[in-house]
């Protein structure tokens, strides 16, 4: 957008010379383009003019050159660099002050202290590609340095210094020490909050207006929306705005959007209700805040005294199907939208929900979301899970083409999740699935399933994964009990197809083979693509005696894995040496899969 003057670099047209190199660039720069190119060229020049014209000279740094939607610049020393970058930080809030927040510009930045080659139009060397690389390590807003600045600058002095610990970067062989800075002072560098809230969607559920409904049941639209509202927060996909918040948006409705919007809120729920004796029919739709789009609308009929006594089915299956109606929002959006301009939340809502649906061409474009989100998010502990259990399916399912790399690359995710959050119940959870599908290592899978139960006794995945666990070993009574408490935990779960798979290899191992097959079924209805599913279904109806359709279970197993082998999913499986591994691997070959 803007060319390096002429004069940008040195007298000195050859050489090494050891100075300190700046990138910055702008977060989400193709969204602002594609929301209004005039006026986001316009805001970006005019910034870089603040920083050309104000700020290096200040500092004595140059410009080396413009990078489009980002620069490089260069320092002599690291107390010039910091203090320029922090400046150039205060310059772009002054601007932002003045801008909706849907058009403010968010820069993130980097530095490095070391050997540079200068050219004649350019500097190169191994020190400006790592100040290069380290740049994806910053947030929005944020300074990351590496430790040979660090070593130069003095905490609350120069800056407020965060240790990062060792962190990768592509094409780095080796991890690299960073650390993120802010103004000097008490003040915290960053909330992390704000970047971990950016992955979830948040929702307002805004209590249902009376219609033509006597007095003593004018109460209850307060009370289903606070029954919605409990159902909703047990998703941890999902934030939802409090009750006593929402409420101030009730006889609003000419407003609601926009009153909802300040709250935050990226979907509204609301809606009406009408009695007749005992009976009520609930009117209820979901809109997307930004667009004003309605998204999904029922009519649901319940009954007035079981509503009031929070027992209606109604609300679980509002809350069932507001959750399926928003991830499937976000999955569509995702498919109409091109990757840098998702939203955060629909990144990883959509990267989780195409992930589980096992086909082949939706699981390659998760692990894509996945690795976007990871850029972008580079220190969150949720991306960095989610990526290591896409490694671990792909493995799986039999769609790795170097199985050890694949779990190798699980190992090193779920390790950055817990460098970011040793208390990440999800990075501990699916440490355990790493434990066990990749590396067989049943007892300190287990240890790190119950160590993420102690942190959080309602973490679902948790449970399900530990009742697999103890399925594999032959428990089947503590398994059943284990996954059946998942299935309570999360009745409207976007996996809900996944729970149900495994529900039934935990039914299979306590020798409820009917049971096995309704749980194997239900899972199927809704993805005939998880080819576990269908061993799990052909082993419990040869168990149960119903070999023909054992049969046609392994028939659809087949198709899905043609080089299936019973010996082959044997020796992978995490259950091989224990009894229950001979068991299921005898009735998969009496169903007809090839030994």
């Amino acid at each position: 957008m803007l060319r390096r003057p002429a004069s940008s670099l040195p007298d000195t047209a050859s050489g090494t010379r050891t100075a300190t190199t700046v990138f910055l660039d702008v977060v989400e720069s193709v969204r602002l383009l594609q929301r209004d190119e005039a006026r986001a060229i316009a805001e970006w020049r005019g910034m870089v003019s603040r920083i050309v014209e104000h700020v290096l000279p200040r500092f004595g740094g140059t410009l080396v050159k413009s990078l489009g939607d980002g620069l490089m610049l260069n320092f002599a020393n690291p107390q010039e660099a910091v203090a320029a970058a922090l400046a150039i930080r205060e310059e772009v809030a002054a601007r932002n002050a003045d801008l909706p927040l849907d058009a403010r510009f968010q820069l993130r930045m980097s530095a490095h202290h070391g050997a540079q080659v200068v050219g004649e139009f350019d500097l190169y060397g191994h020190s400006i590609n790592l100040a290069a690389r380290v740049l994806t390590l910053a947030g929005p807003g944020e300074i990351v340095i590496t430790s040979e600045v660090r070593n130069r600058i003095t905490d609350q002095i120069d800056a407020q210094v965060e240790d990062l610990g060792e962190c990768w970067v592509r094409h780095v062989e080796e991890p690299v020490r960073a650390y993120r800075v802010g103004p000097a002072g008490s003040m915290p560098v960053i909330d992390p909050a704000d970047s971990a809230r950016a992955l979830r969607p948040t929702i307002a559920v805004v209590p249902l207006d009376a219609r033509a409904v006597p007095e003593r049941l004018k109460v209850l639209g307060d009370v289903i929306a606070d029954g919605v509202i409990a159902a909703l927060s047990r998703q941890p996909e999902l934030d939802v705005i409090s009750r006593l918040s929402t409420t101030a948006l009730r006889g609003r409705e000419d407003r609601l959007p926009e009153l909802s919007g300040r709250m935050g809120a990226n979907y509204l729920l609301s809606g009406s209700y009408a009695a007749s004796g005992s009976r009520v029919m609930l009117s209820v739709e979901l809109s997307e805040v930004a667009s004003g789009r309605v998204i999904w609308v029922d009519r649901i009929p319940g009954s007035a005294r079981s509503l009031l006594w929070g027992d209606d089915p109604a609300i679980d299956r509002i809350a069932g199907s507001v959750a399926a109606a928003l991830v499937t929002h976000e999955v569509r959006r995702s498919q109409r939208t091109a990757m840098p301009t998702m939203d955060s939340f629909t990144l990883l809502l959509s990267a989780i929900t195409l992930m589980h649906r096992l086909s082949a061409s939706e699981f390659t474009r998760a692990g894509a979301m996945l690795e976007s989100l990871v850029e972008r998010a580079p220190r969150l502990a949720e991306p960095h899970a989610w990526l290591a259990k896409w490694h671990v399916l792909r493995v799986h399912q039999g769609w790795s083409d170097d199985p050890v790399r694949d779990g190798a690359n699980a190992e090193m995710r779920i390790s950055r999740a817990l460098d970011a959050d040793s208390r990440c119940t999800l990075a501990l959870t699916v440490d355990g699935l790493v434990q066990t599908q990749i590396r067989r290592r049943l007892d300190l899978a287990e240890q790190r399933f119950e160590q993420a139960l102690q942190f959080n006794p309602s973490e679902s995945l948790a449970w399900l994964l530990l009742g697999t666990l103890r399925a594999f070993r032959g428990e089947g009574t503590e398994a059943v009990h284990a996954t059946s408490r998942a299935l309570r935990l999360s009745p409207v779960d976007p996996m809900r197809d996944y729970y149900d798979s495994l529900a039934a290899t935990a039914a299979c191992s306590a020798n409820d083979f009917e049971g096995a097959i309704r749980y194997a079924q239900r899972s199927l209805r809704a993805n005939r693509a998880h080819a576990s599913t269908w061993r799990a279904l052909a082993v419990a109806l040869t168990l149960a005696g119903r070999l023909d359709e054992a049969r046609r279970a392994v028939s659809q197993l087949m198709t899905l894995q043609p080089a299936f082998t019973v010996g082959g999913w044997l020796s992978r499986a995490p259950f091989e040496a224990f009894p229950v591994g001979q068991t299921w691997s005898a009735a998969l070959r009496r169903a007809g899969a090839p030994g």
